[in-house]
C-alpha cells in the first residue's frame, strides 16, 4: 500500500486533490442506446405493478415486499419518488418503466457513493440494457459527478447479487459480520467497490461489450463482459 510519512515519522494516506466536498447527484436522465434511467415518479407505479411479477425478487430487497394491489404500488412509488437518499432512478426500456436501482449512503465530502435498491423485472434481468444502465450510473459517478469511491452491499447470501457485483467489475473487499436486521432475520454484509482509478479500464470494458458489434442478429452476446475486461 502507498502512502507516506508524517514528520513524527507515523505512515498516513497520501494527499487528496480533488475539491471536496463534491456535488450531490442532480434528478436528470441518463440516456443509453437500448435503455434509459430517469427520475423515479408516481406515475411509473402501475408498470411497476405489472412488471414484478416474481415475489422472490423481494427477498433481499430490506423491508420491502412485493405489492399487494396498485393502490400499495403507488403508495410505494410515491414515497420512493420523494427521496434523495437513496436517490432512485427508473430503469425504462421502449419507455415502459421495468426496474428500478438508486444512489445511496451519498457522502460528498468523502466523494463515496452506493448503487443500491436494486430491482429488475424478470423481462429485464440479463439483457444488454440491464448492463448499460449500470455502466450509464457508474459513468454518471465517476465523470459527471468526480466521485472516488463507487459501492455495492448486499446480504452475503444473495448469490445472484454477488455474481453481479464481480460481472460488474466491483472488487470483493470483506464481509461485515451481523452487519443489519431486516425482516426479522440477521444479514451479513458483503462489501464491493470500485474507485476512481480503476474506473477506465472499467469503461473500456463495458464499452467493448455494449458495442453492437458484440451481438449478434438475434441479440446474444460475443463476448462476456469478464472477456472485455481481461482485453
Amino acid at each position: 500500500m502507498v502512502h507516506r510519512l508524517n514528520r513524527y515519522g507515523q505512515p498516513i494516506g497520501l494527499p487528496v486533490d480533488l475539491p471536496l466536498p463534491r456535488p450531490l447527484p442532480p434528478q436528470s436522465p441518463l440516456r443509453g442506446n437500448v435503455a434509459t434511467l430517469v427520475p423515479l415518479s408516481e406515475d411509473h407505479a402501475d408498470s411497476f405493478f405489472d412488471v414484478f411479477t416474481d415475489p422472490a425478487g423481494w427477498t433481499y430487497l430490506g423491508e420491502e415486499s412485493p405489492f399487494g394491489d396498485r393502490d400499495a404500488a403507488r403508495t410505494w412509488t410515491a414515497a420512493k419518488a420523494a427521496s434523495r437518499d437513496p436517490l432512485f432512478y427508473t430503469v425504462q426500456v421502449a419507455e415502459r418503466p421495468v426496474g428500478f436501482l438508486s444512489l445511496m449512503r451519498i457522502n460528498p465530502q468523502a466523494a463515496s457513493i452506493e448503487v443500491g435498491f436494486i430491482h429488475f423485472s424478470p423481462s429485464l434481468q440479463g439483457t444488454r440494457a440491464a448492463t448499460e444502465v449500470q455502466y450509464l450510473l457508474m459513468r454518471h459517478v465517476f465523470e459527471d459527478l468526480g466521485y472516488r469511491r463507487y459501492e455495492w452491499k448486499c446480504d452475503a447470501l444473495n448469490a445472484p447479487s454477488r455474481r453481479a457485483a464481480l460481472r460488474l467489475g466491483f472488487a470483493f473487499e470483506s464481509i461485515f459480520r451481523q452487519a443489519l436486521v431486516y425482516k426479522g432475520r440477521n444479514r451479513d454484509t458483503a462489501w464491493y467497490s470500485v474507485i476512481d482509478s480503476e474506473w477506465p479500464a472499467r469503461r473500456a470494458a463495458f464499452e467493448t461489450w455494449l458495442a453492437p458489434a458484440n451481438f449478434d442478429a438475434e441479440g446474444r452476446q460475443l463476448q462476456s463482459l469478464s472477456a472485455c475486461a481481461k482485453g
